[in-house]
């Protein structure tokens, strides 16, 4: 008589998972804060996350490296995105609700330039964030922010495009948001002013991944 396997354990739901990105440097930006700002959110410690793991990737500024970004859904397999960048001339903090399928001809950090103006042929003209900007930018309420429908047409606005064509299917919130060029004076209070606040947009941001994947899930 053939013994009755024991019954299988019941899986362990693994910790839910935030893929926060930055970029390198670029023309004109020898010291991306985006960076400084992605590895110092790798090291926050909040509370609201829980045992959400940070997943932290700092991309090179090329358009090679962004057209190899959705990769990185495979590689670390995030309940939800937050890609950061710089806008050298804005002075505010801006979540970005729309990414455009065009790329500027303009040179990346090794001098090139994109192979074809459409990211994506065939796919969409403009893809909307699938994260709810409006509790991303309540989150922000403490520094100068707003909403934006203009992402550029530079590398932030590729690498945005590209991850969210990936991401049609799945209910993951991703988001991308603009931050200011750092001051001359005072980068170390910079830094630190938005890493409080970003910390807060990404805690927002990981509220509103769907529930069931981390230990004591709860509805």
């Amino acid at each position: 008589m053939t013994p009755t396997p024991p019954p299988a354990s019941p899986a362990i739901p693994r910790r839910r998972r935030v893929l926060v990105c930055g970029f390198g440097p670029f023309p004109g930006m020898p010291s991306n804060p985006s960076s400084r700002l992605a590895t110092a959110l790798g090291r926050l410690a909040r509370p609201a996350l829980g045992d959400v793991e940070v997943v932290v990737r700092l991309l090179p500024t090329t358009w090679e490296a962004v057209a190899e970004a959705p990769a990185l859904l495979d590689e670390v397999q995030p309940d939800a995105i937050l890609l950061l960048g710089v806008a050298g001339r804005r002075r505010q903090v801006c979540v970005e609700t729309l990414a455009f399928n065009r790329a500027a001809d303009a040179p990346d950090a090794l001098r090139r330039h994109p192979p074809a103006r459409a990211l994506a042929a065939g796919a969409p003209a403009r893809l909307t964030t699938t994260a709810h900007p409006g509790r991303l930018l309540h989150a922000l309420r403490k520094v100068p922010a707003r909403l934006s429908r203009d992402a550029g047409r530079y590398l932030c606005n590729a690498v945005y495009f590209r991850m969210l064509l990936a991401l049609r299917d799945k209910s993951v919130p991703l988001v991308f948001v603009h931050i200011p060029g750092a001051p001359r004076l005072g980068v170390a209070a910079y830094d630190a002013a938005l890493a409080s606040a970003v910390g807060n947009l990404m805690v927002a941001l990981a509220a509103q991944m769907p529930w069931g994947a981390t230990r004591g899930a709860r509805p």
